[in-house]
């Protein structure tokens, strides 16, 4: 990330919030440097995903599917053992009708 985390969860809560959806920080982490994940809720299909930060070997950020667990409860747990690996890590959750995620950086889909 070119900005520090809080500037750039901030923004993307703005974008969120421009586009319709709802967005919240569950849990926040370094204000500068942390990492972060972003779960993506559409209540009215049922449709969750979950992405995560990494960067590619050009030094690029990108965005990623760390798990394609379906249900929410698997995601959260998979969100609660990343906390207790990294306490810097931030969590946003997205409520969108459509689904977006409002990323704006390239994701890598496997």
């Amino acid at each position: 990330m070119k900005f520090s985390t809080d500037i750039w969860v901030a923004a993307l809560i703005r974008r969120v919030e421009l586009g319709g959806g709802f967005a919240v920080v569950v849990h926040k982490g370094d204000a500068r440097a942390g990492s972060v994940l972003v779960k993506v809720v559409n209540r009215s299909s049922g449709q969750i995903r979950l992405f995560a930060e990494a960067t590619r070997v050009d030094g690029e950020t990108v965005w990623m599917r760390p798990s394609r667990a379906e249900k929410e409860v698997d995601l959260d747990a998979y969100i609660a053992r990343a906390r207790r690996i990294d306490p810097d890590l931030w969590v946003v959750e997205v409520e969108d009708r459509e689904g977006r995620h409002f990323l704006t950086e390239d994701l890598e889909e496997n």
